[in-house]
């Protein structure tokens, strides 16, 4: 119980995930190897091991997790089997027990794809044979040697070798459902991420190189100087009658290396991070002391023992946390204990107490849980040390293995939900402890009872309670319907661009599942610089015609046209882009600059472009309605952004370029502003997603993004077509939601500002009406009463004083808590690093 109603377990639970699956078959596993125990002496017990060898294989296609529980069960083994454990058994079983998790991990699930990969690279390049031949053959290779060795075994009685080789058999047999994957892929569905269609494009989704390598034990830190780079292993693509050769992975050399590179990452948000966290000194490199120094202070104690915090001692809200004491931190609910580490807690703020996720356990569970291990240790040093092992393994080991960089995108709790299992059964066995304990003052039958209620209300029923609110997503509708909004806010066949996860995932499901707007194209700018994805965009999906992308397959393959440099030829004016694009594409080495590794690459000669537009392409199109054909620009001219090119951008400027303004362009309106490519000034809000627009530029607006409105369009969308997912009444709004509420605000204020200025007052007012009947009365951090302050200044404009005061007032209230607090941590702290809370609050 006290795992279900575990912070990360929850959510896990209720989002779109596999982590609750994993943990699923993590119990399961664990489940497995304690059956088996206990009915280890009677015949036939051993098949428990095949049982969960089977059970792992298939856990491969959901998560890695479950492969952490591998030590613990074979400590479970040998603590069974052994006549007598002495420490080199001890120290034996927990290499063995490694050995057999790197054997599966990288043994089964990466070496036997990538030998498949490379004798089918033998059969079909050398020996001229067709494709997944020599996958084929080495199959048959693998499979004639575990027959074999199975009838070894059974002839010459090696029990163990024979246990080990049918484990082998039934782990294989499971992992093979990712033969599902492949068939997928060669069916060409509308979805086919990284398309592993062949022994090396598997090879490659399986080993997720899409997300780059990080140093574990040996490598260079984040201010380490690249003094070169070699030729690494070659990386092929399948062809259209051979592998052919894509490139070499590169390997950089650089100046200085140290032990347990922790600080890695030269990202430069990821290099001040460190200068701050650690207080280091910008001239000097780190040392391994001060590696190591992160890894406890900020990978562990933030990044482990935060989330550990969360769900066994509270948690402060349900911010995204970036390292300071304002998000997502752990709070106990013990105010004079909290202020020990997060500073005064007399005054807290609205955007404490005011969250749904402002979960106080008051150390309960916890203390439940260390009472539980205590007792554990105490009476049997195994069971406990086993337990313990697969704490440590699924929590600890996970942080050294990952080596995470700050800033992450997303809390990364839900990676460490193994070792949260591992302390929930210490919980139980607290109980156990506290009856032990009660049995001295209270009959056993009494003590008994006492225990149980003591130990349901101390952990699982407080974590309920405490953590039901936002964890309840029965009234919740915001992505679903604003996935809806954002195909509402597109003309008919339009192209939209989005950009992250949060915002594409929904698209995905509407249009493929619930089938809504099947003519809009959505393109995940993230994903435009891949070979494949390019590939989906040149064909047919649902009603969407073929994006107007003039590459050929040969040119924006793997391996080429990745990234290409600007080398700036002083070039008077600005270039028409489809110039810009045949430049790009040419394979002339006389349009190619030479690189520092003697190769060639196509270069962009300047970041000043133009788009000529046919006036009357633009009407016929509907683009620009006739009745504004003299706002229509005779030539679109920008400034490029970038110092490079990338592929995605060279397929975007390509759409651009032979469009001919057939199909609307929408941007997402949570595409970061530097993936416009330089093209702001042409972006026309309807809703959200804004709209490339030909139109000559207004010079009375001013620079603000808001003012470029296609007032018509928009007030129809807000006033008719939006649904605006439940926002004000649903039960939780979890931080996305929350950063929805923001946009949704600036929206009605944009529009009513823009509706005053063209003098429609009537409009404005019901677009204020609409505003107050669908959007929450309540503040999401100091951002959104900046936002909320834009629209009292418009609600003034138009007469609605009270609405006006009201919402001052509120914010005024708001700002003061907030600012009062952060005074109070100044204070009792000496130092706060929400600096930018205060600006804007004093804004």
């Amino acid at each position: 119980l006290a795992y279900t109603f575990s912070d990360s377990f929850w959510f896990s639970a209720v989002e779109s995930e596999v982590y609750a699956q994993s943990s699923l078959f993590t119990a399961i596993v664990f489940w497995g190897i304690l059956k088996w125990e206990s009915h280890a002496d009677e015949p036939r017990a051993d098949r428990w091991l095949l049982f969960i060898a089977y059970i792992m294989g298939l856990s491969i296609g959901i998560h890695l997790l479950n492969l952490l529980t591998v030590p613990a069960i074979a400590f479970i083994y040998y603590f069974k089997r052994a006549e007598k454990v002495t420490t080199s058994g001890i120290i034996k079983t927990l290499i063995v027990g490694i050995l057999i998790l790197g054997v599966i991990q990288y043994g089964i699930i990466q070496y036997l794809v990538s030998f498949g990969a490379y004798f089918d690279l033998f059969f079909v390049n050398t020996l001229g044979l067709g494709f997944g031949t020599g996958v084929l053959f080495f199959a048959v290779i693998v499979i004639g040697l575990l027959v074999w060795g199975i009838r070894y075994s059974i002839q010459h009685q090696k029990k163990l070798l024979n246990l080990g080789l049918i484990s082998t058999v039934l782990i294989i047999f499971g992992y093979a459902s990712f033969a599902m994957i492949i068939i997928r892929a060669k069916a060409d569905p509308n979805l086919n991420n990284s398309a592993p269609k062949d022994a090396f494009s598997f090879l490659s989704y399986l080993n997720r190189e899409q997300y780059g390598d990080r140093p574990l034990v040996f490598g260079p830190n984040y201010n380490s100087e690249r003094v070169g780079v070699e030729q690494g292993k070659t990386i092929y693509r399948k062809g259209a009658e051979k592998y052919e050769v894509a490139g070499k992975k590169s390997d950089y050399q650089y100046s200085d290396n140290t032990f347990l590179p922790r600080m890695y990452s030269d990202d430069q948000r990821h290099a001040d991070f460190y200068k701050e966290w650690m207080h280091l000194d910008p001239s000097k490199k780190p040392n391994t002391i001060d590696n190591v120094g992160f890894l406890f202070s900020y990978q562990i104690g933030y990044m482990y023992l935060r989330y550990f915090g969360w769900n066994f001692i509270g948690r402060q809200n349900d911010e995204q946390g970036q390292g300071s004491g304002f998000e997502g931190t752990s709070l106990s609910g013990v105010k004079p204990i909290d202020a020990i580490w997060h500073g005064n807690q007399t005054n807290l703020p609205p955007s404490t107490v005011d969250n749904k996720a402002y979960n106080r356990f008051f150390f309960l569970p916890l203390i439940i849980g260390l009472m539980g291990a205590i007792w554990h240790f105490g009476r049997n040093q195994k069971d406990a040390g086993v337990v313990g092992l697969l704490f440590f393994f699924t929590g600890i080991a996970i942080v050294l293995y990952l080596n995470q960089k700050p800033l992450e995108p997303r809390e990364r709790d839900y990676a460490y939900v193994g070792s949260f299992y591992a302390f929930a059964i210490w919980i139980g066995l607290g109980v156990l402890a506290i009856k032990e304990w009660l049995f001295k003052k209270l009959t056993p039958a009494t003590g008994a009872i006492a225990a149980s209620v003591i130990g349901l209300f101390a952990a699982p029923v407080i974590m309920a309670q405490q953590g039901w609110d936002d964890h309840d997503r029965s009234t919740k509708m915001v992505a679903h319907d604003i996935a809806l909004d954002y195909l509402q806010s597109c003309a008919p066949n339009a192209i939209l661009f989005t950009y992250g996860d949060n915002d594409t995932y929904p698209l995905w499901y509407i249009q493929e599942v619930e089938r809504v707007r099947p003519d809009v194209r959505i393109v995940n700018l993230s994903l435009f610089d891949t070979d494949w994805y390019i590939n989906g965009m040149k064909q047919k999906q649902n009603d969407s015609e073929p994006l107007p992308i003039s590459m050929k397959e040969s040119q924006f393959v793997q391996g080429e046209r990745d990234v290409m440099p600007y080398d700036d030829y002083k070039i008077a004016g600005n270039v028409e882009l489809k110039n810009v694009v045949d430049l790009l594409l040419s394979d002339s080495p006389d349009d190619k600059v030479a690189m520092q590794d003697g190769t060639k690459s196509n270069f962009l000669p300047t970041k000043n472009f133009k788009l000529t537009i046919n006036p009357q392409d633009v009407i016929n199109t509907g683009t620009v309605p006739a009745a504004n054909a003299d706002k229509i620009a005779s030539e679109m001219q920008w400034k490029f952004n970038k110092g490079y090119v990338t592929k995605g951008t060279l397929a975007m400027l390509d759409i651009l370029a032979h469009n001919n303004w057939k199909r609307p362009i929408y941007f997402a309106s949570t595409v970061p502003s530097e993936q416009y490519n330089g093209l702001d000034k042409y972006l026309y809000s309807e809703g959200l997603a804004l709209r490339l627009l030909p139109l000559k530029a207004d010079t009375t607006a001013s620079e603000d993004r808001e003012e470029l409105l296609n007032t018509p369009v928009l007030y129809k969308n807000v006033m008719e077509k939006f649904k605006w997912g439940n926002i004000k009444t649903a039960k939780y709004l979890d931080p996305q939601s929350s950063d929805d509420t923001f946009i949704f605000t600036n929206l009605f204020s944009s529009l009513t500002g823009s509706l005053i200025k063209e003098g429609k007052v009537d409009e404005a007012k019901k677009v204020i009406d609409k505003f107050y009947t669908v959007m929450p009365d309540r503040f999401f951090g100091i951002r959104t009463v900046v936002v909320k302050y834009y629209m009292a200044e418009n609600l003034y404009k138009l007469g609605e004083t009270a609405r006006a005061n009201d919402i001052l007032l509120k914010s005024g209230d708001y700002i003061e808590k907030e600012l009062t607090y952060l005074a109070d941590i100044s204070a009792s702290k000496g130092s706060i690093t929400g600096t930018q809370n205060v600006q804007t609050g004093l804004y």
